[in-house]
């Protein structure tokens, strides 16, 4: 049965008055959502319930690590950062440079790691099989690209600003423009994804996914900022985004989905 809007703006006010209570409380402050967060439905189906098991000594933790893509620094190009450069024609959608940084806690440049993005292209569609909102493909846009972290942390990716599309999480349900970030370690095992949303988007209020993060702070840190210095004299228009990997103001991360 699909979840009618009344209902989801009644249970994300619930979910903000247990933090508020909480934090007047005493408790610590939330650094995830609820994993069964209810309006974002499949958090219900998807988020584990038994206990995680542990490679311990004795087992191959490459068996593991074959689970994810396998991705070496020799295997980076120019046009991995470029999703307008990576077929033979012009994508269509506007044109946006996403850059900034990856950071510690104390704000110290994170460098040398591989950091991936994928994204619906500008109609809202992603160029994947299981993708059947009817909206048009772009035969000159596949939506990933990758590149690694300078020695200042600094990265930058050149791309088409994507589309809300239908979810189907609940009656008239559509997502926000975003953008999906993966984040590897030292180890393939050591992978964080987070999203990139867009300044002044009016469905905000409508996302669960969003409101699950019920820290107005942290929702605030995972919308990027328009900067007009980033922006390329007819070409590109230029938003920043940095991502601190953890302290109090760590960027929001998807753990457990």
């Amino acid at each position: 049965m699909a979840l009618t809007q009344a209902a989801i703006d009644q249970e994300m006010a619930h979910q903000r008055q247990a933090y508020e209570t909480a934090l007047s409380d005493g408790a610590p402050r939330a650094h995830h959502p609820a994993r069964d967060y209810a309006p974002y439905r499949s958090s219900l189906l998807r988020h584990p319930r038994q206990p995680l098991v542990t490679i311990g000594v004795g087992q191959d933790p490459e068996t593991v690590e074959l689970a994810s893509p396998a991705f070496g620094e020799t295997d980076i190009t120019e046009l991995d950062s470029d999703l307008t450069r990576q077929h033979q024609g012009e994508p269509l959608g506007e044109r946006i440079t996403v850059s900034g940084r990856l950071l510690d806690r104390d704000g110290r440049p994170v460098r040398g790691q591989l950091i991936e993005l994928w994204q619906a292209n500008a109609s809202g569609r992603y160029a994947h099989q299981r993708d059947q909102h009817p909206a048009p493909l772009d035969p000159n846009f596949t939506g990933v690209g990758r590149t690694l972290s300078g020695d200042d942390g600094s990265y930058t990716f050149t791309t088409v600003k994507p589309g809300a599309y239908p979810w189907r999480n609940h009656t008239n349900a559509w997502r926000p423009a975003h953008i999906h970030f993966s984040l590897f370690g030292s180890a393939f095992t050591q992978r964080l994804i987070t999203q990139m949303y867009f300044p002044n988007d009016p469905l905000f209020a409508y996302d669960p996914i969003l409101q699950s993060v019920t820290d107005e702070a942290a929702r605030d840190r995972l919308v990027a900022t328009y900067d007009h210095e980033l922006s390329r004299p007819e070409w590109s228009l230029g938003y920043r985004w940095d991502i601190v990997l953890d302290g109090p103001a760590a960027t929001w991360i998807e753990e457990g989905r």
